[in-house]
């Protein structure tokens, strides 16, 4: 009988196929999917604060309510929306729902009266990395003629 040297055709495909599933097991760890995806739905939300504010800005505008720094409200669909300088409050009542379905996919992580509030994944994002992976709005009534600030803090 001949002797075989080396290996065979069905060794190498079980090889290849076990080498498959090891990267494709491995493969997000390493390539940070999660990660990424987060911070584009964070500036996805920036994004969706940003064109609501302008609107509302733009309502607020034609009703003559942009000079004003508190206690007006604009109706945008069916919900009234507080205003600071004619721009959405920085609060449930103001941006809150300027944003459609923003209290449906996210959480507030935190708030200061009228002048700030974060929100944050509404699930998957535990703990201290809620409140670094989230969307800060921002907006001071006591400056006069102010426009909010929007910014997003990166995920871990």
């Amino acid at each position: 009988m001949k002797r075989q040297n080396g290996f065979t055709l069905i060794e190498l495909v079980v090889v290849i196929v076990i080498l498959g599933i090891l990267a494709v097991t491995a493969a997000p760890r390493f390539l940070n999917l999660q990660g990424d995806a987060r911070q584009a739905s964070l500036q996805g939300l920036k994004g969706a604060m940003d064109g609501s504010a302008g609107i509302v800005y733009g309502r607020a505008a034609i009703d003559g309510n942009e000079s004003v720094s508190q206690g007006k409200t604009v109706t945008i669909g069916t919900d009234a929306v507080k205003l600071v300088w004619g721009y959405p409050e920085a609060s449930v009542d103001g941006i809150g729902k300027a944003v459609s379905g923003l209290s449906g996919d996210w959480s507030v992580v935190a708030s200061s009266p009228t002048t700030s509030i974060s929100y944050s994944f509404k699930s998957g994002v535990t703990g201290a990395n809620a409140s670094s992976c989230s969307v800060t709005y921002a907006i001071d009534p006591a400056v006069s003629n102010a426009q909010p600030a929007i910014s997003v803090s990166n995920c871990n």
